[in-house]
């Protein structure tokens, strides 16, 4: 996310196969009230009324494509070379993901998941530094996130500023988190639940405070 691509993210989610916010998902995930849509769900479904959160989990793309000419790569590495560490996150295009971003306060943490790579899995630590503000790329024709649909006098999206804090202590590959969740799915655990695998579609997902200190935990374990 170098200056000249006026900090750019883009968020998408790797597993099988490429998994972007903007993508279907099945019907029955759709029947859910708190689950994910990959379409863009009721632009009035607003975060008053769910969980509130204060740990996150947030996903953009560490290697290189390119969209429209534009190269949308911003990994956690780019995030530390940044002046004073920190960068806006924007081109979130999910209502559900925006609304969870209208959540976060100040200070709050969240992972750094490197996706639509070849090892997916979480990077590292950073902090929301600035509580949602309008997403300006969504008025910009050049971008890739431009949304003609959106006005500047009733803006759709909005963006944080994060700072990174740290790398994980080893990264943490998705296909570890994989084996938790199952494992706890049949035996009861924290990650039974984990919005990484139960809305996988999501680029911005809250975790409650047992999946985020579990998680915290696996640093200085053995991988399973």
């Amino acid at each position: 996310m170098p200056p000249k691509k006026k900090a750019r993210v883009s968020k998408r989610n790797t597993g099988s196969g490429k998994d972007d916010d903007r993508e279907p998902v099945s019907p029955a995930l759709k029947k859910r009230k708190a689950a994910t849509s990959g379409g863009k769900t009721d632009e009035s479904s607003a975060s008053s009324g769910s969980p509130q959160y204060s740990r996150w989990l947030m996903k953009s793309e560490p290697e290189s494509r390119f969209e429209n000419g534009i190269d949308v790569k911003f990994g956690i590495e780019d995030l530390k070379a940044l002046p004073d560490q920190t960068s806006c996150w924007d081109g979130v295009r999910n209502y559900q993901a925006r609304n969870f971003m209208r959540q976060m306060k100040e200070g709050q943490l969240a992972f750094f998941y490197h996706s639509n790579c070849k090892e997916p899995g979480i990077a590292g630590l950073m902090k929301v530094v600035k509580e949602a503000y309008v997403d300006h790329t969504q008025f910009d024709r050049k971008d890739v996130h431009y949304d003609a649909t959106s006005k500047p006098d009733d803006p759709k999206w909005s963006m944080v500023d994060v700072q990174y804090q740290r790398m994980m202590k080893r990264f943490l590959p998705l296909s570890e988190l994989k084996k938790h969740h199952l494992q706890h799915r049949a035996k009861g655990g924290p990650l039974k639940d984990m919005a990484l695998f139960t809305r996988a579609r999501l680029s911005v997902q809250p975790l409650n405070t047992e999946e985020f200190d579990f998680i915290l935990s696996l640093e200085d374990k053995e991988p399973l």
